[in-house]
């Protein structure tokens, strides 16, 4: 099983086929600690439960970088006035290498399930310096059929605020590789230097962007302090505010879209 600490085998293999086309190697999974405030960590409220592989979400897919077979982020389907957006982390996504995004992956898809991802939207914190607190991406899909990917998974998740210490969340991610099926848990939040987190071994590489989500509504992502986190049995999420609402009536309004910076090494 691919650890967290495996982050620079997703580096290295993406920078491989992104070589091969001539484009730019994609981000690792990593954020700068340097906007984390000081603050005190809440007791951890729950023993560590271990991720399963779990029934696939329609609402919940897989991102692939440069390709169709290797997928190395998730993402969500989200609701919007315009049905074709989705939510992942912002550190799963760079200028100038290609995506597409797979709801509801399973072992393998066919050609006419891939959406492509054709626009990016980023908080300008995450722009300015790669913030961790603004470790989220809205982005747009398409694919050749004309169809919007909401209506084709029945509905997306609705975005949400940050969940208070306490609150029990499940997740479902996919791990860095080729096929698979998805892995998921449900665990409890707590709180480390101001980012919500949950204690969850086994979301690994891979599930950088997987939502957590309280009923059908989304109230963070895996992302942000280090990335999503340095130890594969615990796992942040950016906190969700008046940022995340901003950005998402942004991406609905339709206005220009973001190139992603390059990402830089984390302190794992």
């Amino acid at each position: 099983m691919i650890m967290r600490h495996a982050r620079f085998l997703l580096l290295a293999t993406v920078a491989v086929l992104a070589a091969a086309c001539g484009e730019p190697a994609t981000p690792q999974r990593t954020a700068s600690t340097s906007s984390a405030a000081a603050t005190p960590r809440t007791p951890a409220v729950t023993a560590t439960v271990t991720a399963q592989p779990t029934a696939p979400n329609q609402r919940v897919g897989a991102i692939f970088l440069d390709g169709q077979s290797l997928h190395t982020c998730s993402a969500s389907v989200v609701h919007s006035t315009t049905a074709d957006l989705i939510l992942t982390a912002a550190h799963c996504l760079a200028a100038g290498v290609e995506a597409w995004f797979v709801p509801g992956f399973d072992e393998s898809a066919a050609p006419q399930e891939f959406w492509h991802v054709d626009e990016v939207y980023l908080d300008p914190r995450w722009m300015a310096d790669q913030d961790p607190l603004a470790d989220f991406a809205v982005a747009r899909v398409s694919r050749q059929d004309n169809g919007s990917v909401e209506s084709t998974v029945g509905g997306g998740l609705t975005v949400g605020s940050t969940p208070q210490p306490g609150t029990d969340v499940a997740v479902t991610g996919y791990g860095l590789g080729v096929g698979g099926p998805p892995v998921g848990c449900t665990a409890r939040v707590s709180l480390d230097r101001g980012y919500p987190e949950i204690r969850c071994a086994g979301l690994v590489d891979g599930t950088s962007g997987s939502p957590w989500l309280a009923g059908t509504t989304v109230v963070g992502i895996t992302g942000g302090l280090d990335g999503g986190g340095c130890d594969e049995t615990v796992s942040y999420t950016p906190p969700f505010g008046d940022e995340i609402v901003r950005l998402l009536a942004r991406a609905e309004a339709g206005g220009p879209a973001d190139d992603a910076p390059s990402a830089f090494a984390d302190d794992c």
